[in-house]
């Protein structure tokens, strides 16, 4: 915080990454035995913002409830960290080939 001045009531100090942490070496991709998981249900320290257009939300929530017509009980944010599991295994295992980078390549 800057001297003199004070923070205001209600307002968080956020912590942004430093130098060093921006340019270290990347970590090693995960063998190829090994398979990334979602974290499923637990608490989670880190949060994001995403915002969906209704078609969007819609499929999210049309997914949700397929899934509950399958006997699984899933809320929205743990559909969303499996297929971001998914999505970042096989972008590790097929890079350039990856479904992610496909799509974004194409545009999508």
């Amino acid at each position: 915080m800057a001297q003199g001045r004070a923070r205001r009531p209600g307002q968080r100090r956020v912590r942004v990454p430093g130098i060093a942490e921006l340019l270290r070496p990347a970590s090693q991709l995960p063998a190829e035995s090994e398979q990334r998981q979602a974290s499923g249900r637990e608490s989670h320290s880190h949060k994001i913002t995403v915002y969906l257009s209704e078609s969007e939300l819609l499929e999210l929530e049309r997914a949700r409830l397929t899934l509950r017509s399958y006997g699984m009980s899933a809320d929205r944010g743990r559909i969303v960290r499996e297929a971001l599991a998914v999505l970042l295994a096989d972008l590790d295992a097929e890079g350039a080939e990856s479904l992610m980078a496909r799509r974004l390549r194409n545009g999508h």
